[in-house]
């Protein structure tokens, strides 16, 4: 049943490495401690082609992760820039609230560990394996969940590209409980428009279009399709035990709803797979058609009011709101952050910025918008530049990009918060002032702002300075209003 498709990642086909090449020493971009000295590391919990998952415990404050480690005498060199691709994609990704959040990640001498999220629940596979075909009520919430994971994915620009029951795990061992995303091994970057070439998958999940090797993020409703299928009858829709044969299934993609195991199906359900299982991507549904379907609907809630937009743009939207310090602040913070965190996001950069300057000008913004979806006309793109454009030269640096595209979780990481106070309170008095802020915007190269309006938007009890439980809170907030 888990015959694979050779798996690769397409976000990787540009580097200059080669399986040839000489294997680099390490793939993290900087040196890390040791995992042992913040982790204690128990009991397996499953085991792939590069490595393992253990169970294990933060020795700060008792917490129970998972930490994937990854043997690097099993990877060649292509594969070191597959492992860091998928670090990256990870921690671009981990915001959404399906997939499971990426922690840290830490590299010795022979394995690189992926401290994650911990879901007790099991594999949403052995599941399937033992309880055979679900309820329609209950295979709808599950492909909800799913396929929201895939329209976040999209729209922080990545392609899943191997969704498949194996890559999912359920949060803790309750009937009812979540589902969350693990896997991004196959994951890919990619611009809008894009056409994909690279071998990714597992065969019977696979699109007709990555099948001919030229496809787009289309092929991830495809995908989910299949597992939609398999959720309410227990077999796969394109099965042979020749791959070559497999392949030619998919290719004609005739579905058979005339056994005797579909009578019980409804034909609400049958008309969601036939649009999510069409072979012509053009034709197929969108993740947002999926989500607002009746099918769903009658088992699963009130539909989403649009398609969710391009993170970028809502990101943006939601910075150009925020007042002059938290923004300062959210750019100390992304500055400091690591590269595998910022890669994703450095990505996205790059297809704005497409003269390769180093700088996004308004009209590069413009079009890097209109390449999303975004259907602002020119005087909100204009307020959107000026409130992200932080020195007011009239460009984006790629600072300025991660300011106003990271997310707020951020904030919730004490070491974030603690390195912008830092930043801030020059004098190191554990206080922030008006003249610290004066000597943060000078190194900032930012101008036209109102310090004692800034100090103010802090300091709770009037006394004209600000201490660090002050300045949390005040970040804190911004979270908060977002989720709430």
């Amino acid at each position: 049943m888990k015959t694979s498709f050779q798996t690769s990642s397409s976000s990787s086909s540009s580097s200059s490495s080669s399986s040839s090449s000489t294997t680099p020493s390490s793939v993290l971009p900087q040196k890390t401690p040791d995992l042992t000295e913040h982790y204690t590391l128990g009991e397996e919990l499953g085991k792939g082609s590069y490595g393992t998952a253990y169970h294990c415990i933060d020795k700060s404050n008792g917490k129970e992760y998972a930490c994937k480690s990854i043997l690097k005498r099993n990877l060649n060199c292509k594969e070191y820039d597959y492992v860091l691709n998928e670090i990256e994609i990870m921690h671009h990704v981990s915001d959404l609230s399906n997939v499971a959040r990426i922690k840290e990640t830490y590299e010795d001498s022979e394995s690189v560990h992926l401290v994650m999220e911990l879901c007790e629940g099991g594999d949403f596979f052995k599941r399937i394996i033992n309880k055979g075909p679900c309820a329609e009520k209950k295979a709808a919430s599950l492909i909800k969940t799913i396929v929201e994971v895939v329209e976040g994915c999209h729209s922080l620009g990545v392609m899943h590209g191997d969704l498949k029951p194996e890559n999912f795990l359920f949060v803790s061992n309750d009937k009812d409980s979540s589902l969350k995303a693990i896997d991004f091994g196959s994951s890919a970057f990619y611009n809008p428009g894009d056409i994909l070439c690279d071998v990714i998958g597992t065969s019977y999940y696979v699109s007709p279009e990555v099948v001919e090797k030229h496809y787009g993020p289309e092929a991830d409703v495809w995908s989910a399709g299949v597992i939609l299928y398999i959720l309410l009858c227990g077999d796969f829709p394109f099965y042979a035990d020749d791959e070559d044969e497999t392949f030619k299934q998919i290719l004609e993609g005739r579905l058979d709803f005339e056994s005797d195991r579909w009578i019980p199906i409804s034909d609400s359900a049958k008309d969601l797979l036939r649009n999510m299982l069409n072979v012509d991507p053009t034709r197929r549904f969108t993740t947002h058609q999926v989500l607002c379907h009746r099918w769903i609907l009658d088992a699963a809630g009130v539909p989403p009011k649009k398609p969710l937009e391009s993170a970028v743009l809502s990101r943006m939207k939601r910075f150009s709101a925020m007042k002059q310090l938290k923004k300062m602040a959210l750019r100390v913070i992304a500055e400091r952050m690591s590269e595998e965190e910022t890669g994703g996001l450095k990505k996205l950069f790059k297809m704005f910025d497409t003269d390769n300057t180093g700088i996004v000008t308004y009209d590069e913004l413009k079009e890097g918008l209109k390449k999303l979806g975004s259907n602002l006309i020119d005087s909100e793109i204009q307020a959107l530049m000026d409130a992200v454009d932080m020195d007011n030269n009239g460009t984006l640096d790629c600072n300025e990009f991660l300011a106003a595209t990271l997310h707020l979780n951020k904030l919730e990481k004490e070491e974030n918060l603690r390195n912008a106070f830092s930043f801030f309170d020059k004098d190191g008095n554990g206080y922030i002032t008006i003249n610290d802020l004066s000597q943060a915007c000078t190194y900032l190269d930012i101008s036209n702002v109102n310090l004692d309006e800034m100090i103010q938007e802090i300091n709770q009890n009037n006394d004209g300075q600000t201490d660090y439980s002050q300045f949390a809170s005040m970040m804190r907030k911004e979270l908060q209003e977002m989720m709430s």
